[in-house]
């Protein structure tokens, strides 16, 4: 299965060199939250206009191959009281496992 994150640049860039993608959301770590947020195909164009506009920095979206993570990936809501379930990625995500990096507007 395909999943989907939004990304900065420089959080891309260090996970290439480390290799493996730490970044849980805009601004938080992977050690912070305790997931990953990912999306759907059909989320992540929402989820980029709810929580990245305005954003400076250069994006990117990361399309991971979920056959190659060693990590759990859990569909469940981001927050109580919400319905819509979103994948997260219970642990780093190796550079590898990304099979598609897209600029994003």
């Amino acid at each position: 299965m395909r999943i989907f994150h939004v990304a900065t640049v420089s959080d891309w860039e260090q996970a290439r060199r480390e290799g493996s993608y730490t970044t849980s959301t805009l601004g938080r770590t992977l050690a912070e939250e305790g997931y990953i947020h990912a999306s759907r195909s059909d989320q992540w164009q929402g989820v980029l206009a709810r929580f990245y506009t305005g954003v400076a920095e250069p994006l990117v979206l990361l399309e991971i191959e979920t056959d190659l993570l060693d990590v759990p990936v859990v569909e469940e809501p981001p927050a109580p009281g919400v319905t819509e379930t979103f994948p997260h990625v219970y642990g780093a995500i190796p550079a590898a496992a990304v099979t598609r990096v897209r600029p994003l507007p």
